[in-house]
């Protein structure tokens, strides 16, 4: 089942919160919360792909199971 629009809307707004903040702290922090910061954004995204290739999964599981 897709994200819900709530639940993906919630977490385009924490990525886009958190771009500022890695821009922010591009010139203004140490590498490490770069990092940290871009691991966050990073496990942002993949929780989205993860959803999508989930759905292809279980689309796949019930076609077999017909």
């Amino acid at each position: 089942m897709a994200l819900s629009t709530t639940t993906l809307d919630h977490l385009l707004e924490a990525e886009s919160h958190l771009r500022a903040a890695v821009r922010s702290a591009s010139t203004n922090e140490k590498p490490l919360v770069i990092t940290q910061l871009s691991q966050l954004l990073m496990d942002v995204e993949r929780v989205k792909e993860f959803e999508k290739l989930q759905d292809i999964v279980d689309a796949e599981l019930k076609k077999r199971e017909s």
